[in-house]
């Protein structure tokens, strides 16, 4: 999906990618990223806002539960959808970014990379580059989920069974990369690619390469914490139940 733009309709918000579209979907891309940023974590009146950080990771409670609550909305929607197109039966794969029920959110790794973004963001505030209130009305539309959440999700909605659900080693993780040179540089290349179109549309063109060469030293700085972080892929294969 889009992050760069709110989604009404779920055809729109979540198309098919791939499969026979009667017998098998899989998805291993777009789950991380909300349909929307939480209305609450923009408005100033409440509990939720998220004053002077741009992600969810380290936030209050209030924040992080209006995080949970959208991607909630957002993957109910996803099953509701997949549930019209997949015949009885029909089996769907996901391979998604997930959160170990047992790890806090602010030492997922994946968390700390965007927590470091905002970081810098702030630095660039302290310093008159941005201002502080664009960046506080800036937030990443983006949640990973836990593995719990997910199956408290689907079993809502009732339409699928999980088949199996298991966790996929990386290719590439941080512990890989830390005798590769210019680390911190290919994580903000990685980084950038993401979130670029969200940051150029909020702050403008102009502050995007001072924003992510600050970010590269501040990853290459603040390494050990990445490398020590949990990072995890989980593999879920759901079955299409019989309609009544």
């Amino acid at each position: 999906m889009a992050p760069e733009k709110e989604m009404g309709n779920i055809g729109e918000a979540y198309p098919m990618k791939s499969g026979d579209g009667l017998h098998s979907y899989s998805n291993n891309s777009y789950f991380q990223w909300l349909s929307r940023v939480p209305k609450k974590v923009v408005d100033r009146s409440s509990p939720a806002w998220n004053k002077g950080r741009i992600f969810y990771a380290s936030a209050a409670d209030e924040v992080v539960e209006a995080y949970s609550a959208q991607c909630a909305e957002d993957m109910a929607r996803f099953l509701q959808a997949r549930a019209q197109e997949i015949a009885d039966g029909g089996l769907m794969i996901l391979i998604f970014p997930a959160r170990l029920d047992e790890i806090p959110h602010s030492q997922f790794s994946n968390n700390i990379l965007f927590d470091m973004l905002g970081c810098c963001l702030m630095d660039m505030a302290q310093k008159g580059i941005v201002s502080e209130e664009k960046v506080d009305m800036f937030n990443l539309p983006l949640y990973f989920i836990s593995v719990q959440e997910l199956e408290a999700i689907i079993e809502r909605n009732g339409c699928f069974s999980i088949e199996k659900m298991e966790i996929l080693h990386p290719t590439i993780t941080a512990q890989s990369l830390i005798s590769t040179p210019h680390k911190g540089q290919a994580i903000s290349s990685h980084i950038r690619a993401a979130t670029e179109g969200l940051i150029k549309a909020h702050f403008g063109e102009e502050i995007l390469d001072q924003l992510f060469d600050s970010y590269s030293r501040k990853v290459e700085d603040e390494y050990s914490l990445i490398v020590s972080a949990k990072t995890v892929n989980y593999c879920a294969v759901l079955k299409r139940k019989a309609m009544n």
